[in-house]
């Protein structure tokens, strides 16, 4: 794609060059398909299958899964797409390493269950296949570690497929960022404030619309996310509302996380959920680990200060609930307005974000507004598919770097860790080794690989 005008700074033209965590200096590719295989065909990973199906710069070579209902409604959906049929491996969780001894795939789609992410990127990345990763990246602080110690070792790019980052509004608010609308910034707030309850649980025949099962018993992510919530407390998904605030705060680029603390409310709302939908049910006696609201909290290098909230276990509209407040006004997504002091209609009074956002829009989203109709979640799956697809095919670091991906994963052992310790701050691991002070910020600045 064609660079945009609007790139002016040396440091941005710079970034053309991308020399990866390991030393090595892509050079553009001549290849004009990128060769993908997926490993997880779920309802996330069919997704991914979906944004493929749609490009001509895209073949799906090869795809995995341990359900035949997963493989079966993939290999329908890409015979309808008129695609030619991936190879399929399956038979059990190490069925995708025949697909990485491969020759004619240039890189993975992991949309595994969590547990599996880290095992499975690693050996992609031994094999030489670009990463392109459902969140989180690992389990434990070490798993993150060790991701990034593979990629610097094989050179191998890793990307956490944060959409999020690219949601419309959320591009616009970096956007004005940047531009000085907010001026100096000084708090961020995000996270992740969904009601996951008829996703926590299904029963198969009520799917998404009310179950009371997990596990084996269950479809989709109520087989093993439910897992997760009865045996860990903790903000077990941070990187809807991590990824844009790391933007808006250059985290890894001149500025870093330091140390976060976290705190957990009571866990009621998912026993309360089933015993509403089945009295007396057994799941409505476990012991929930996972508090209904997990809040955490985290310093800036710079002295900035972010707010983080995990809240899925009650009934509530959807909301990232980011804020982002500076020196000269405040916007909050969830009642969708902003303050801008002295450019405002109205003294210390919310007016609509919608004009601002309009006149702020981001450029890639106005240039790209029509590739990202009808792709998932308002659009900004196309973004990321796309961005990821790019750097892939010139032989290009990824937008989101390992760096990047592993910073926004990271806060889920490290809350843990707080909660277990009694709301005990936690350092922050630098997986940058100090080289953070010297990176630049080139997210979204230009159309070559966004």
């Amino acid at each position: 794609m064609e660079r945009r005008e609007f790139i002016k700074n040396t440091a941005i033209a710079a970034a053309g060059l991308t020399i990866l965590p390991g030393g090595t200096l892509f050079a553009k590719s001549d290849n004009t398909k990128v060769r993908l295989g997926y490993i997880g065909v779920g309802a996330r990973g069919m997704s991914h299958i979906s944004e493929a199906t749609l490009r001509d710069d895209v073949e799906i070579v090869a795809i995995c899964d341990t359900q035949e209902h997963s493989l079966n409604t993939c290999r329908k959906f890409i015979a309808k797409a008129g695609k030619p049929a991936p190879v399929e491996y399956t038979g059990g969780v190490d069925a995708y390493k025949k697909l990485l001894e491969r020759k004619d795939i240039d890189a993975v789609i992991i949309a595994t269950p969590w547990q599996f992410h880290k095992d499975q990127a690693i050996d992609a990345m031994h094999a030489g296949k670009y990463v392109g990763c459902e969140v989180i990246a690992g389990l434990t602080v070490q798993d993150h570690w060790d991701i990034v110690n593979t990629s610097e070792k094989t050179g191998i790019p890793y990307m956490t497929l944060e959409n999020v980052c690219y949601r419309r509004d959320v591009m616009a608010a970096l956007n004005m960022v940047r531009q000085g609308v907010f001026g100096e910034i000084v708090h961020l707030e995000g996270g992740y404030q969904h009601n996951l309850r008829n996703v926590l649980f299904n029963d198969g025949k009520n799917y998404y619309g009310g179950g009371v099962e997990y596990g084996p018993k269950a479809l989709s992510e109520a087989q093993w996310r439910t897992q997760f919530n009865i045996d860990r407390d903790g903000d077990l998904y941070p990187t809807h509302g991590a990824g844009p605030i790391m933007q808006y705060a250059n985290i890894n680029r001149g500025n870093r996380f330091v140390n976060l603390v976290s705190f957990s409310s009571k866990a009621r709302g998912l026993a309360a959920y089933v015993e509403d939908l089945a009295p007396g049910h057994p799941n409505a006696k476990l012991n929930y680990k996972n508090g209904d609201v997990t809040t955490t909290m985290i310093n800036c290098a710079n002295g900035e200060t972010v707010m983080l909230s995990h809240d899925t276990h009650l009934p509530r509209p959807y909301s990232i609930g980011f804020r982002v407040q500076g020196t000269n006004g405040i916007w909050m997504d969830v009642n969708k307005s902003i303050y801008i002091e002295k450019k405002s209609k109205g003294n210390d009074q919310w007016e609509s974000v919608n004009e601002w956002f309009q006149k702020y829009d981001h450029p890639l989203w106005k240039k790209y507004e029509k590739e990202a109709v009808g792709a998932g979640h308002g659009g900004m799956d196309w973004f990321v598919f796309n961005g990821f697809i790019q750097a892939v095919k010139y032989k290009k670091q990824t937008p989101i770097d390992v760096y990047d991906s592993v910073t926004m994963s990271v806060i889920a052992p490290l809350s843990t860790q707080s909660l277990k310790e009694g709301n005990m701050p936690q350092k922050f691991p630098d997986f940058t080794k100090g080289k953070w002070k010297e990176r630049k910020n080139t997210f979204a600045l230009d159309d070559s690989g966004f």
